[in-house]
């Protein structure tokens, strides 16, 4: 999904997410990781504008939509919205 390629800034809009400052998401084709402040965090797959953690978090997916120039996002457990946030293009 090369359109997903990148690094992303993510921003928290609602829900139950913690705040985001400082972390990121790092995609390369068909798989990427959460990038924390302290290091990374769990890694996941690309399937198509889905990001589906890789175990032992399977329950949690993020479901993307494209959004101006980045993603808005769904956080998902067990296929309920907990959360939604908004990912920009990191500046290099």
């Amino acid at each position: 999904m090369d359109e997903l390629d990148g690094d992303w800034d993510l921003q928290r809009l609602s829900g139950l997410l913690p705040p985001l400052g400082g972390v990121r998401k790092r995609i390369r084709g068909d798989h990427g990781s959460t990038i924390l402040p302290i290091g990374v965090g769990p890694p996941f797959a690309v399937a198509g504008h889905e990001l589906r953690y890789r175990p032992p978090f399977t329950m949690f997916v993020d479901v993307l939509e494209p959004h101006g120039d980045g993603w808005q996002g769904r956080a998902t457990v067990f296929g309920r919205t907990f959360g939604e946030f908004r990912m920009t293009p990191r500046a290099t």
